[in-house]
């Protein structure tokens, strides 16, 4: 059985998107069968893996509120064997009012992907800013969250938020939710702020944060423009060596819990 993961934080400009792109492409480079599931109606998970968001015409929207068959949308990554992608676009805007009177509607991605574990290794969501009912549903489809957090000033504002709207999906609607980890991101080196920060956060979380820390790298930003992960924009970058890092260190995570 797959294991689904999260990528979110309520905030923006943390790296979430590309966090989960590369995250993705780097299980898939490991030869783990991977979907990236793009749940944000900025769709910015869809383009940075070469497809048109505008071209989209079934998306994950469709399979929440439409009930079309997930296996009929899924899109295969051009340049990446193991990955492939559940698109989104911008009607996924307003999945969250046309969901509000439906039955159990919180569980609505959970029952789209139900069918998909047992044909992928690893399935990342990428979760929308906000903690709306599109995120609520990535949440309770999800085993586990990573959690990026920008070494930045303002790193644990909002932090707090999130994790205990974690700690209610786990007592109401996914006991077995866990927090894969909290992943500092846009660390620079030589910054003592940075520091400061990531010093700050594993003081607070220990064994929560991971031992990789994704840095400010040129060639992460620049690879969405390219529609393909820096993995493949540039193999021997620091940002698309990080993220390999952070998915051995996810793949061998979880060789040892299923040990």
């Amino acid at each position: 059985m797959g294991k689904i993961i999260a990528v979110a934080n309520q905030k923006g400009g943390v790296g979430k998107t590309t966090t989960a792109i590369n995250l993705a492409a780097s299980l898939a480079a490991l030869e783990y069968k991977t979907l990236l599931v793009d749940a944000d109606p900025q769709a910015n998970a869809t383009s940075g893996l070469g497809f048109d968001p505008a071209s989209i015409t079934s998306s994950i929207y469709e399979c929440m509120v439409e009930d079309v068959k997930v296996e009929d949308i899924i899109l295969k990554s051009p340049s990446i064997d193991f990955l492939d992608l559940i698109p989104s676009h911008i009607d996924l805007v307003g999945a969250e009012v046309e969901m509000i009177n439906l039955d159990n509607r919180e569980e609505k991605m959970r029952e789209s992907l139900r069918p998909l574990r047992a044909t992928y290794d690893y399935i990342i969501i990428d979760c929308s800013p906000s903690l709306g009912l599109i995120t609520v549903n990535s949440l309770t489809a999800a085993d586990s969250v990573v959690i990026p957090v920008q070494c930045e000033y303002f790193a644990l504002e909002g932090l707090g938020k999130l994790l205990n709207t974690i700690k209610i999906i786990q007592s109401r609607l996914n006991t077995d939710l866990a927090i894969e980890g909290i992943l500092l991101t846009m660390y620079d080196v030589r910054l003592r702020l940075s520091n400061q920060v990531v010093d700050e956060v594993k003081t607070h979380f220990q064994q929560m944060v991971f031992d990789t820390i994704i840095p400010r790298n040129v060639k992460l930003s620049e690879s969405p423009s390219f529609g393909i992960p820096a993995i493949l924009h540039d193999a021997e970058s620091k940002g698309a060596l990080s993220y390999l890092n952070l998915a051995r260190e996810i793949a061998e995570k979880n060789t040892v819990e299923l040990a």
